[in-house]
C-alpha cells in the first residue's frame, strides 16, 4: 500500500481541512500523527446486530473533529485522555478482540488517524476473519471515506442533524449536513446490499444512527423525510436513539439539560413508521442511562 503518512503534513482528513502539519502541531481534531487509543475491549452496548453473541471488538480512539457539547465521550473525543500505542501494537489489539470472541472490530472514531490505521488491516488482514465496522460522527469528506473502500464491511455513521443552525449551535459545525448527507450515500454506495450472516448478525452494510435531541423533534423530522427521500430503499438500516443524556457541556445549553421526553421521541418514532423507515432498531425510552458510557480506563490498550 501507498504511504499515507504525508497526508499528515498538511491535513485535510475531515472536512475542518485545518492543514495543519501534524507533524509538529495538533489538527482541530486535537490528535497530532501518533494513534492514541482510551479502550479496546469487548463492547456489548451497539445495535443487537453489531455486539450480541460475544460483543463488538471496540477500539476507541482519541480526538474527534465535531465539538459536540453533549458528547457521552467526552474524555476522550475532547479532553485529551488516552495512551499512544504503535501500529504493530494496534494490529495485535485487532487480533487479540478476535480471539475474545469480537464479533467484528469496531473501529469508534478513526478518521484522523486513518493513515497510520490503513497500513495496519493490511498487514492483519490474512489473520482478520471478522467484519471491520466503521463507526463515526457522519462529519466525513467523501474523498477520506474513498480511501476505506475494501477495507471497510459495516458503516456505523450518526446523522446528527439537518439544520445548518443547529449543527453550528451544538456541534460547532455549521456545514455538518451537507458532509454527512453525501457521506452516508458513500457508505450504500460501497457497501451495496445488506447483508447478515446466519446468525442475525451484519456482516456487510450501513446502519444510520439518530439521537433525538431534547427540542429538537422537527430537526428530526425534517432528517427522516430527506433520508426517505434521497437514500434508497432497502439499502441500509436505521436506528434511531432516546438515550440522549445530558453529558458535558450539556448545562451551558438550558433546553439541552434534560433527556427527551416521551412525546418529543414519540413523534420522530411514528414519522419513522409512517416513511416506512423501519428496517432497523427503534430504542427503548427506558435506554437513556449513563451505564451505556463505558470507563475510559485504558483497558486493552
Amino acid at each position: 500500500m501507498t504511504d499515507l503518512s504525508n497526508l499528515y503534513k498538511n491535513c485535510t482528513l475531515c472536512p475542518r481541512m485545518c492543514g495543519v502539519d501534524r507533524y509538529h502541531d495538533h489538527g482541530v481534531c486535537g490528535q497530532g500523527t501518533d494513534i492514541t487509543a482510551a479502550r479496546a475491549a469487548l463492547h456489548f452496548w451497539e445495535e443487537p446486530c453489531l455486539s450480541k453473541d460475544g460483543g463488538s471488538g471496540a477500539v476507541f480512539f482519541s480526538g474527534c473533529t465535531l465539538k459536540c457539547c453533549f458528547c457521552q465521550n467526552y474524555s476522550i473525543s475532547q479532553g485529551g485522555l488516552g495512551k499512544s500505542i504503535s501500529p504493530e501494537r494496534l494490529g495485535e489489539i485487532f487480533l487479540e478482540l478476535q480471539e475474545k470472541g469480537a464479533r467484528n472490530i469496531d473501529l469508534i472514531t478513526a478518521t484522523h488517524v486513518l493513515p497510520s490505521i490503513l497500513p495496519v488491516l493490511d498487514k492483519v488482514k490474512p489473520y482478520l476473519h471478522i467484519p471491520v465496522v466503521y463507526n463515526c460522527g457522519g462529519y466525513e469528506r467523501v474523498e477520506t471515506l474513498r480511501m476505506l473502500e475494501g477495507y471497510v464491511d459495516v458503516y456505523l455513521p450518526d446523522l446528527k442533524y439537518f439544520s445548518s443552525e443547529v449543527s453550528k449551535r451544538y456541534s460547532a459545525a455549521p456545514d455538518y449536513f451537507q458532509y454527512a448527507s453525501e457521506a452516508v450515500q458513500e457508505m450504500i454506495r460501497q457497501c451495496g446490499e445488506t447483508v447478515f450472516d446466519r446468525d442475525g448478525m451484519l456482516v456487510r452494510g450501513v446502519l444510520i444512527r439518530h439521537m433525538v435531541l431534547p427540542g429538537q423533534k422537527e430537526d428530526s423530522i425534517r432528517l427522516l423525510h430527506w433520508m426517505k427521500e434521497n437514500l434508497p430503499e432497502k439499502k441500509w438500516l436505521i436506528s434511531l436513539m432516546s438515550q440522549y443524556t445530558p453529558f458535558f457541556r450539556a448545562k451551558e445549553f438550558p433546553e439541552l439539560n434534560r433527556r427527551v421526553t416521551t412525546y418529543e421521541y414519540n413523534k420522530v418514532l411514528d414519522t419513522a413508521l409512517y416513511l416506512g423507515l423501519d428496517q432497523g432498531y427503534m430504542q427503548e425510552r427506558s435506554s437513556a442511562k449513563e451505564e451505556y458510557t463505558p470507563p475510559f480506563d485504558l483497558e486493552g490498550v
